[in-house]
C-alpha cells in the first residue's frame, strides 16, 4: 500500500524546484492517473507519451504553475485535457487520410478503362515496331543508337562512320516515315 502523502506539501516544494519532490509525485500519482486515462481510451502507448508529456511540461514550467487544494484534480483534469487533444488531432489526421485515400481511389481509372489503357499501350507498341521495321537498316540503326542506347549526335557519327549532318538526316527521315506509319494506322483503327 503507498504511503500517503501531504500533496499540497509536496507539490509547493516541487514549484520551489525540489526534485525528490517531484520524484515523489511522480511515483505518487502516475499509476493512478494511468488508469484514469484508461478510462477515457484503451490507447496504452498514447497514455504512456501523454503522462511522459504531461510530467516534462510540469517540470519544465515548475516556476510558473501555481498552488492548487488537489494535485490529484489538478493533474487528472490536465492529463485528460492532452489526451483529449492527441484523440483529436488522431481523428482529424485519420479523417484527412481517409479523404485523400477516397480521392486517390476516385481518381483511379475502372477495371475497364485499365484494360482499354493497357490495350491501347499494346497496340501503339506493336505500330511502333511495325514502323521500326519500315526504316532502311541505316535509319533503324540510327533511332535504336539515339533512342535505346541514348548516344548524342556526335556519338552516333563516330559509330556509324559518317558525318553529324548525315545523322540528322537519317533521324529526322526515320521519325518522318514512323510518324506517318502510325498515323495511317491510327486512321485505320
Amino acid at each position: 500500500m503507498k504511503k500517503s502523502i501531504n500533496e499540497v506539501e509536496v507539490w509547493d516544494q516541487f514549484r520551489a524546484g525540489d526534485q525528490n519532490a517531484f520524484a515523489v509525485l511522480y511515483s505518487h500519482f502516475v499509476q493512478p492517473l494511468y488508469t484514469y486515462c484508461m478510462g477515457i481510451t484503451s490507447d496504452k502507448d498514447l497514455i504512456k507519451d501523454c503522462l511522459h508529456d504531461l510530467f516534462v511540461e510540469i517540470w519544465k514550467n515548475h516556476a510558473s504553475l501555481g498552488p492548487t487544494t488537489s494535485v490529484k484534480f489538478y493533474l487528472m483534469a490536465s492529463i485528460k485535457r492532452k489526451i483529449v487533444r492527441q484523440l483529436e488531432t488522431q481523428l482529424k489526421n485519420q479523417t484527412h487520410h481517409e479523404a485523400y485515400k477516397y480521392q486517390f481511389m476516385e481518381d483511379m481509372p475502372s477495371a475497364e478503362r485499365q484494360l482499354v489503357m493497357i490495350e491501347e499501350e499494346r497496340m501503339s507498341h506493336t505500330s511502333m515496331y511495325q514502323s521500326l521495321n519500315r526504316l532502311s537498316k541505316r535509319q533503324r540503326e540510327a533511332i535504336t543508337l539515339k533512342y535505346f542506347e541514348n548516344m548524342d549526335t556526335d556519338q552516333i557519327s563516330e559509330r556509324m562512320n559518317i558525318n553529324p549532318q548525315s545523322v540528322y538526316n537519317l533521324i529526322f527521315g526515320a521519325l518522318r516515315v514512323m510518324k506517318d506509319q502510325m498515323s495511317v494506322r491510327a486512321y485505320a483503327c
